[in-house]
């Protein structure tokens, strides 16, 4: 991680002397986060639908990050924030069951949102509807419990750490993180509509600061738009992409400079250790840095031989603590999606990958093919450091705005929720009244964007289709001429609404919610809005809120789109934008006039929050987890080679080995699945420094510069690897160091059995 400028540094040491009373309380906040990561191996990841694309290790882990705003006496509502593709209609409904029956009602999907950032790299199949998890072999049980399981822990978390406190809020523009990958259908909007704006894409991030009256800042949420797709649609490792990664920039921040207590893991340097070591972030003092010293004193570490682990492996024993020292509640900082539809973090541009010229405007192709043309991050090609400049992009724009934000949140904790069928809801447009139609997806659809191309002859802009495709799709259904009309100028590809077997393909029954936190106000909506949806959704629920000289909210109210919550629908285009068909236009489920229908929507909620009137109640959505079929197969048995042990060396680093700062240590040991034990809270791998004779943790699968590649030598083989790479830290400190290994692996009965193995140690100068 780059050093922080001085002018970051010294508005966090301002920060640090501000006395905590400084800050008025008139909320009870609370904060929590928890693990979230799925099974690292075997399972398809969810966003780019690339059969192919399955995980086999970690970047970094994924989390759930809670917050919890309430007043004292009255109203509370709970937000989620997801390194998830996005949310999921069943882990909403199976969640909220959960949370009634711990709570009572206290939380229900009125007050509770549930957020995901869009990073493509994370496992899938934890979605109720066919067409999203068809390349994820069906159902996968493993991701949607460790979803569920992470989300209700996170808010549990949040609910005990309830304290008086208050919240901040700033807002700026972060200029280089985003660009429009759409922009022809952009342009078809009105002229007069563009020239509002100075930019094709939302360059403005709004950050919330949350401040405990005793200890001081406890975290920040920010909602700021840009495609978690900096990392390809060929990379196989577990990744939070831009926006993990900046949420993980930014807690390490802030944990470094002393606001939080760190805990270190330390184990006797003749001793193995007996159990799986949990998540331990920590600084240690600096070893001396006189390279005969260390290489000495690393000769007399070898490599262990992989041993079996003992020890308590409950559930409980894993759990990380919403505190650290002192009874402080851990720092959480969440970077939150919002109208992200039409922006890509591959800022360089699109371009061909034959001729490297870029690539056609309106169709994004390359001599008619869109499989060819891709778009490029700013570190082009390696897209381990275009997710790290452009998260670490966002992270330095939520700092600033973090040390800066001193409007407070003031007024009431509000929220209006409905469930809305957007497959067959009547729009007023002036006089005229129009309908949304039964979900569909076009030809355009199956091009791609320059995030992940499409395959076949499928281009972007395509609003005629083809003779041959369309005889492919009436094999599995044939859209009614009713259907072909409401979804015109889209030709249908995929009738996704009426497709029933063996059950629903697509949503019919959305959720629309509002929340309030005093002038602050959240639009959770279900899908992805392209940029001018988004503002034009923004603009009108402002106009309602201040209509008829309410003076509750004024101009200085802050309305924000959250993303890819509670549900998932896809895309939301304007009217124009649908017109031109590119991928977002096709992947607009209910028709042209779907935004149209959000914006007639929220606006009735608006309009009940201001009154203090109720929503009436809807149809609700279909619970479909008894009818999941789940064809993923299970892990049936691991194995290492004849003479090996679980946690053996495969590749060792090499005697007396020196690294410097910004190289790379790579070491290999035979393993097993990860699919066996997922490590909640834990770790797959550590790097550990040798401290006065102990070996204390420095860093692990959490960090960004840890990756954790796992692979078979065969694809039905019972063998198989663990790869750690270790990038080091231009922060690192100088001494002796050593990569271990844990695992867990499937015996021919079923039997798990926990090991644990340890590279030779090497020097760090």
């Amino acid at each position: 991680m780059a050093i922080l400028p001085f002018l970051f540094l010294f508005l966090f040491l301002l920060l640090l002397h501000t006395p905590p009373s400084a800050f008025a309380s008139n909320y009870l906040i609370g904060l929590g986060s928890y693990d979230i990561t799925g099974p690292a191996a075997d399972v398809n990841m969810m966003g780019y639908a690339n059969a192919q694309q399955t995980a086999s290790g970690v970047h970094f882990r994924l989390r759930a990050r809670a917050f919890i705003v309430a007043e004292p006496k009255g109203n509370r509502l709970v937000y989620v924030n997801l390194d998830a593709c996005m949310a999921s209609q069943i882990v909403t409904i199976k969640l909220i069951e959960r949370l009634k029956a711990r709570y009572g009602d206290l939380y229900t999907e009125q007050n509770v949102a549930i957020s995901g950032i869009h990073t493509h790299a994370g496992p899938g199949g934890y979605l109720q509807y066919v067409v999203y998890i068809v390349t994820s072999f069906g159902f996968v049980r493993e991701s949607f419990d460790a979803l569920v399981d992470g989300i209700e822990q996170s808010i549990v978390l949040a609910h005990q750490n309830l304290r008086p406190g208050s919240i901040s809020v700033n807002t700026g523009e972060l200029l280089d993180a985003g660009v429009n990958r759409s922009p022809s259908g952009y342009l078809n909007n009105p002229a007069s509509e563009r020239a509002k704006y100075k930019y094709n894409v939302d360059k403005e991030m709004t950050l919330i600061k949350f401040v405990d009256d005793e200890f001081g800042p406890i975290g920040s949420f920010n909602w700021f738009a840009t495609h978690g797709t900096s990392m390809s649609r060929t990379n196989s490792l577990i990744s939070g992409d831009n926006k993990g990664a900046a949420a993980r920039f930014m807690e390490d921040w802030f944990d470094k400079r002393g606001l939080a207590s760190n805990v270190q893991f330390a184990s006797s340097n003749s001793a193995t250790i007996d159990r799986i070591p949990r998540r331990m972030s920590s600084l240690v003092d600096e070893v001396s840095d006189e390279s005969a010293v260390l290489l000495e004193a690393a000769s007399s570490f070898k490599s262990t031989q992989g041993r079996n682990l003992t020890g308590n492996l409950s559930v409980s024993k894993r759990v990380r603590k919403g505190q650290t020292g002192g009874g402080r509640p851990q720092f959480v900082a969440a970077f939150c999606q919002t109208n992200c539809g039409d922006v890509s973090p591959n800022v360089l541009g699109a371009f061909c990958t034959d001729t490297g010229l870029p690539c056609d405007f309106n169709h994004s192709t390359c001599n008619g093919k869109n499989e060819l043309c891709y778009g490029r991050g700013p570190g082009y090609p390696d897209e381990f450091e275009s997710t790290r400049i452009i998260g670490e992009r966002q992270f330095k724009k939520a700092t600033e705005l973090f040390g800066k934000a001193r409007e407070q949140l003031k007024g009431k904790v509000d929220y209006r929720h409905e469930f809305v069928d957007f497959s067959n809801l009547e729009v007023a447009l002036g006089n005229e009244v129009v309908k949304t139609c039964p979900a569909a997806m076009g030809f355009a659809f199956a091009a791609g964007t320059t995030d992940g191309p499409g395959a076949f002859d499928f281009r972007q802009g395509d609003d005629q289709g083809n003779a041959f495709w369309r005889l492919v799709r009436n094999f599995l259904k044939a859209p009614g001429q009713e259907q072909v009309n409401c979804q015109k100028p889209k030709p249908v590809l995929l009738d996704t609404g009426e497709m029933k077997q063996p059950y629903d393909w697509a949503p019919a029954i959305l959720p629309v919610q509002m929340m309030r936190v005093g002038q602050l106000v959240i639009l959770n909506v279900p899908g992805e809005f392209t940029t001018m949806a988004g503002r034009r959704l923004r603009d009108a629920v402002r106009a309602a809120l201040t209509s008829g000289g309410n003076k509750e909210f004024n101009s200085n109210v802050h309305i924000v789109i959250s993303g890819l919550t509670n549900t998932y629908s896809q895309y939301v285009t304007t009217f124009e934008e649908y017109e031109v068909q590119r991928y977002e236009g096709a992947s607009t489920l209910y028709g042209p006039h779907t935004l149209s229908a959000y914006i007639q929507e929220f606006k009735k909620l608006a309009t009940a929050l201001v009154r203090g009137q109720t929503v009436e109640a809807r149809p609700q959505p279909p619970d479909l987890l008894d009818k999941q079929i789940e064809l993923l197969p299970p892990v049936v048995l691991d194995s290492a080679p004849l003479g090996r042990n679980f946690g053996d060396m495969k590749t060792d680093v090499p005697a007396n080995s020196t690294f410097r700062r910004g190289e790379m240590v790579s070491v290999a040991f035979y393993s097993a699945c990860p699919r066996n034990d997922l490590m909640t809270e834990g770790t797959f791998v550590l790097v550990e420094l040798l401290e006065k004779k102990m070996w204390v943790s420095a860093y692990d699968d959490d960090d960004f510069c840890l990756r954790f590649k796992w692979s078979r030598p065969g694809r039905l083989s019972p063998e198989s690897y663990a790869t750690v790479e270790w990038r080091i830290p231009e922060g690192a400190d100088a001494g002796v160091y050593r990569i271990s290994h844990f695992g867990a692996a499937k015996g021919l009965l079923g039997s798990i059995r926990h090991f644990s193995g340890s590279s030779s140690a090497f020097v760090v100068l």
